[in-house]
């Protein structure tokens, strides 16, 4: 790679210190946006969810595990699949090193997704996460976070997704929703995002948009897809029907970028 643009180290400087003031600018509006987001309304959760676990059925309560927040990851890894989704599986590769510290300010962490909880337990100890992982299959949570659709929906070729109608053939999209359960036990859902909105969740991608190539997401899809492989599949080069298998499983979620 060749930059044209080589100069001398005082320009190099100034170049950097004009830079920096842009940094700076966005710095303080993610501040101030993250501030927003926490001044937003809730909702309260009337309904009673219940998912399956490796430890036997859990309440959306239970998953709080004694804390008052709990960030939910919305995994694509649906019943009939074999693994979980190449972009989920990136996102959650970030989880447990985050979670030792974030559960000491109060936050709980689970990924939920349809898949059976047995699909789930062999995923998990395939990729060495040790994150708390249940199963909505016989609940309607997915469907009612408007991340899994049912058949119905799909046929309609249309579906709701990030707060508005989107063309989707996808049975399970990705999104993360924010929950706090007060001293009452009342649970309230406080936020979701969907599509990109996860991004800075992603440390590797933070790291690459500091390099001269950045995420260098150059192939047809013009998105992780292009590169991004579960991470035990490095290695060995996979198959091509297992990249058909994790381009499919994503396809919906670059539809929200």
């Amino acid at each position: 790679m060749t930059h044209p643009n080589v100069v001398s180290r005082d320009e190099w400087v100034a170049a950097q210190k004009a830079h920096l003031v842009r940094e700076k600018e966005l710095t303080r509006f993610r501040d101030e946006l993250s501030a927003e987001r926490r001044a937003l309304p809730w909702v309260k959760v009337d309904k009673r969810y219940v998912f399956d676990s490796i430890d036997g059925e859990k309440t959306l309560a239970d998953l709080f595990e004694g804390r008052s927040q709990l960030i939910v990851q919305h995994f694509m890894f649906g019943p009939d699949w074999q693994e979980g989704c190449v972009g989920c599986s990136f996102q959650a590769d970030h989880v447990d090193a985050a979670r030792q510290h974030f559960e000491h300010r109060d936050v709980s962490f689970v990924a939920i997704s349809r898949a059976p909880v047995d699909k789930i337990e062999a995923y998990k100890r395939r990729m060495d996460w040790h994150f708390n992982w249940v199963s909505s299959f016989d609940s309607d949570f997915n469907f009612d976070f408007h991340v899994s659709f049912r058949p119905e929906e799909l046929a309609r070729g249309e579906v709701y997704y990030n707060y508005r109608l989107i063309e989707n053939s996808s049975s399970e999209l990705p999104g993360v929703s924010t929950f706090y359960k007060d001293e009452a036990g009342d649970i309230f859902h406080v936020f979701s995002s969907f599509g990109r909105g996860d991004e800075l969740l992603i440390g590797a991608y933070n790291y690459l948009d500091l390099t001269p190539k950045g995420r260098d997401e150059t192939g047809p899809n013009g998105d992780l897809t292009d590169w991004v492989k579960h991470h035990d599949k490095y290695e060995n080069k996979a198959s091509a029907r297992q990249e058909g298998a994790m381009d499919s499983c994503c396809a919906g979620a670059a539809q929200g970028r």
